[in-house]
């Protein structure tokens, strides 16, 4: 499925993953007028289409909808934003990355704070089979599935259903598991994150209500949120669970061969990368999380032989979703018809 054959000078297999870090470093230095016009116009235009979708409902309904839905395009957006700033890439000031995620957080209906923990864990574990749990998609191998009971074969196929891991999963995780500090309940600095957005996220429903009465919140707030979730999960699903993936047990896992091999190059067209926030290109961003999104093409064009590795069309990112168990021996992700 994926090209990983290179171009001019070393490959992406000939380069040690972790050579590439070095090699990418160069990259990290954001340019603070260009984030801040990423974050102003981002936040511009979602406010504005909220603004218009409001105004449409005297008009139609149906139209309401539509603009949410064109809407939940630019939260994605926020959201993928938000993400940088946990990275600190968006800006030299981390005061000034953090709030601006805290108040994006309140948006997306995540706890900027927790967020921040279970991805930073996602990263650091990512492809590391003893070390499943938080920030990924729950994947069993092909021997625990052999070896489990049929009630836990029957949750785990439900769980990795498209209906529910594209359906129900984003609804319930972020209108539900995002409320408190899921996996991180120890420690009270989380569950200050958490009651901080709920509370910030009922203030600002409460402002709508008492203005607009219920509908804004059915035909805007909830259709936006929902949709930009599921464009969410099936994001995040993609950028790990395709057939060549990359997982091993501790004394063969490393984090840099992880990054470059168990994350895909999601090829997208213009409009669709732009409002990603170039997250597609996942390979790179794993290799060096420091890297602010907009710079991402620039790797690509100066190293064409990390463009063509782990590629990933629309179409071929289809198949993927027929994908669930890891086969250690053969190290690839394999559909359930295809354990006996």
């Amino acid at each position: 499925m994926f090209d990983i054959s290179g171009s001019a000078g070393p490959s992406s297999e000939t380069r040690a993953a972790k050579e590439w870090v070095k090699v990418l470093a160069k990259y990290r230095e954001a340019n603070t007028a260009r984030s801040s016009f990423e974050v102003a116009v981002t936040l511009g235009v979602f406010v504005l289409l909220w603004a218009l979708a409001w105004w449409s409902m005297s008009v139609s309904y149906v139209l309401t909808v539509a603009i949410s839905a064109v809407n939940a395009a630019f939260l994605l957006r926020i959201f993928t934003i938000q993400h940088d700033c946990g990275h600190g890439s968006l800006f030299s000031n981390r005061f000034v990355s953090d709030w601006i995620g805290r108040v994006f957080g309140v948006l997306t209906l995540t706890p900027y704070d927790v967020w921040r923990r279970t991805h930073s864990i996602h990263h650091s574990s990512h492809g590391h089979l003893g070390r499943r749990g938080i920030g990924d998609v729950h994947t069993m191998t092909v021997a625990e599935y052999k070896a489990a009971g049929w009630f836990e074969r029957i949750t785990y196929r439900l769980y990795r259903h498209p209906a529910v891991l594209f359906g129900l999963g984003p609804a319930y995780l972020f209108f539900l598991q995002n409320r408190i500090p899921y996996g991180l309940t120890d420690n009270a600095r989380f569950w200050v994150s958490a009651l901080g957005t709920n509370v910030a996220l009922l203030a600002a429903l409460g402002v709508i209500y008492w203005f607009g009465g219920l509908m804004p919140i059915v035909l805007i707030f909830l259709p936006t949120t929902l949709l930009a979730a599921t464009a969410g999960m099936w994001l995040f699903y993609v950028q790990h669970q395709f057939e060549d993936t990359h997982w091993s047990d501790e004394g063969e896992w490393d984090m840099h061969n992880a990054a470059l091999h168990g994350s895909s190059h999601y090829v997208l067209p213009p409009m669709l990368q732009w409002l990603t926030a170039n997250i597609g290109i996942h390979h790179v961003h794993h290799l060096y999380s420091r890297i602010p999104f907009y710079r991402l093409p620039e790797v690509l064009r100066d190293h064409p032989e990390l463009a063509t590795s782990n590629r990933m069309t629309i179409r071929e990112s289809l198949q993927s979703a027929r994908l669930h168990l890891w086969d250690e021996e053969n190290h690839r992700l394999l559909a359930f018809a295809d354990v006996k």
